[in-house]
């Protein structure tokens, strides 16, 4: 089973992976194809998908029993103890740039606690 989602791609890829697989909601494709073309499929999606995000399942053997792969996503593959992962970015690493006590709530706190 094979479950490929597709978010800003362009419509010649949709047109294109619905001779393999079925689109049951906008740029959501679920089929089942051999290995072989699952990976020419992904391929092709790196290939044409530009500025847009895929993200694809497909079961395997194994414990989960699934791997995933993504392109251009936010979310990251991690590998913990064996499980396949999806890791969103941490927010704190995002906002370590900014100084501590930078918005006007902060120094107002900052006054209070004196």
């Amino acid at each position: 089973m094979v479950v490929l989602v597709l978010t800003a791609c362009p419509a010649g890829l949709r047109g294109h992976l619905t001779r393999w697989l079925l689109e049951i909601s906008p740029g959501v494709f679920v089929g089942h194809v051999p290995a072989r073309i699952r990976d020419a499929l992904w391929d092709r999606v790196v290939e044409m998908c530009r500025d847009g995000r895929a993200i694809l399942v497909y079961t395997v053997r194994g414990e989960q029993h699934f791997e995933f792969r993504v392109h251009r996503h936010d979310w990251e593959v991690v590998d913990f103890d064996g499980l396949k992962l999806m890791r969103r970015p941490n927010s704190k690493a995002r906002s370590s740039t900014l100084r501590p006590g930078w918005s006007s709530a902060a120094r107002r706190r900052k006054v209070r606690n004196r």
